[in-house]
């Protein structure tokens, strides 16, 4: 591997630990503001309201560990985010529950992702694979069609990447536009909760914007071997 893909490795390490610090220092931060209800009461109140009633919200372990599963109905919130009366419990459990408002209605980009889903799933577990497969194929028999293969089944995981960007960003708006009809918060809770989605929702841009600056190297560098040979 040249300079350069060390310096794309490094740029996205660095990226990573700078948003996960921030998102974890707002997290701590708005954890201490109270609400009036804890972030089960919010996100139950939330379905109710949009009119969901086979939606169960249920307790995970775990930090930052929530997620809403579309294939058993679940808002799964972490312990700190359940149980907590605070602006990022609420933040959190409003999030979640803006995916669950977004299977309701049938958001095009949800439906997309979780069609994706397979296919990511076998991708990811090939890549490693693949890989020793094709560095063994090009030193063997001077054939990079395995690594083409390889950046292939990349190409899928970093597309799923960017489709999860569109999911999240209209999570957190949906969970914005709620809080604000709800009347739960005021004006400076909605700005600390739109302050805490934001940082949640660069995670995935800046997992994204990895990606796909190593998919692009791997490219460029499987180019330039064939114009070398």
């Amino acid at each position: 591997m040249s300079m350069t893909y060390w310096i794309i490795i490094g740029l996205s390490m660095l990226a990573s630990f700078g948003v996960s610090a921030m998102l974890k220092r707002r997290f701590r931060e708005y954890s201490e503001i109270p609400m009036p209800i804890s972030g089960a009461e919010v996100a139950e109140m939330m379905l109710r309201q949009n009119g969901i009633n086979d939606v169960r919200v249920v307790s995970v372990p775990g930090h930052l560990t929530d997620h809403y599963d579309p294939t058993t109905k679940t808002v799964n919130l972490s312990e700190p985010v359940f149980y907590s009366n605070s602006v990022a419990a609420a933040a959190v459990a409003a999030h979640e529950c803006g995916h669950a408002v977004q299977h309701q209605q049938a958001y095009a980009w949800l439906g997309f992702r979780s069609k994706m889903v397979p296919a990511v799933n076998i991708a990811s577990n090939m890549l490693n694979v693949l890989m020793l497969v094709g560095i063994f194929g090009l030193s063997l028999f001077h054939s990079p069609v395995m690594l083409w293969i390889w950046v292939a089944f990349f190409a899928v995981t970093t597309l799923f990447s960017f489709v999860t960007l569109p999911v999240e960003f209209d999570a957190s708006r949906r969970a914005l536009a709620w809080i604000d009809r709800s009347g739960l918060a005021a004006t400076m809770e909605h700005r600390k909760a739109k302050n805490a989605l934001f940082w949640a929702a660069m995670t995935y841009v800046v997992a994204a914007l990895g990606s796909l600056a190593q998919l692009l190297y791997y490219v460029m560098m499987l180019l330039g071997n064939q114009r070398r040979d």
